[in-house]
């Protein structure tokens, strides 16, 4: 059983490519002194794939060192850039609150691209074959895997051509599972725990599939680690029982 600390550290884990010129010089004068917050510390580092995308089914190689390399990398470098302008400016007095709230929303957007791409990489290189305990949660919520997987399907297709992620998440205030549509990296339920992300922004499958987002959509759900799934959702269990407790 996890602790009601690492149930809400859970939680806070629920919820590319954009640069920042460098600061002025009176914005240098007025900026925090030597030591930055932990907080805007700005050194996140991108993760490796962590299968290898010469083996996934229907997703070519090309894609996905290209996503990963440019998409992800991007937002990893964009989040450092962000944060460490964030804590420059935090003692600046001549900074208009409106500049420093559009860099805090800019700030959520690439933290929401950097958790989602990490855990989409994470939940590829599998078999697509639902099975652990989150099979049997999806059944009990659903009534049956198929229904979840067509309404899933169903919110993936309606962003063809658009942008979003479509995740499938614990929700801790309902205590079950649900399929929600993350709009510009952010847009989760605020309870809600991720278990399986689905990236259905354009530069995920245009490289394979061009318009035709119903194939990397089938190509996707061939390709799911249903076992990192189950971790995630055991992890999330724990969390909801210890929040209950």
């Amino acid at each position: 059983m996890i602790s009601r600390r690492e149930a809400i550290e859970t939680i806070a884990l629920g919820g590319a490519g954009l640069t920042f010129g460098s600061l002025t010089e009176a914005q240098a004068q007025t900026a925090v002194p030597s030591a930055s917050p932990k907080a805007f510390a700005g050194e996140h580092k991108t993760k490796p794939l962590p299968f290898d995308p010469a083996k996934l089914k229907g997703i070519s190689e090309k894609l996905i060192k290209s996503h990963h390399e440019n998409n992800y990398n991007g937002a990893v470098g964009a989040l450092n850039n962000i944060e460490k302008r964030l804590a420059a400016l935090i003692a600046d007095k001549e900074t208009p609150g409106y500049v420093y709230t559009d860099l805090k929303r800019e700030e959520l957007v690439r933290t929401g691209s950097v958790v989602l791409h990490e855990l989409y990489f994470g939940n590829l290189g599998g078999d697509g074959k639902a099975a652990g305990d989150v099979l049997g949660g999806l059944k009990e919520q659903w009534g049956s895997v198929e229904l979840w997987e067509a309404e899933f399907r169903k919110t993936a297709a309606g962003l063809a051509g658009g942008s979003g992620w479509v995740i499938l998440a614990m929700n801790f205030h309902t205590n079950g599972l649900h399929n929600y549509w993350a709009w510009d990296h952010m847009h989760n339920a605020p309870t809600g725990m991720p278990l399986l992300a689905l990236d259905m922004y354009e530069h995920a499958y245009h490289m394979d599939y061009g318009s035709a987002a119903a194939k990397y959509i089938e190509a996707f759900m061939q390709n799911v680690n249903w076992e990192e799934v189950n971790r995630r959702y055991v992890r999330a269990q724990k969390a909801s029982a210890a929040l209950r407790a």
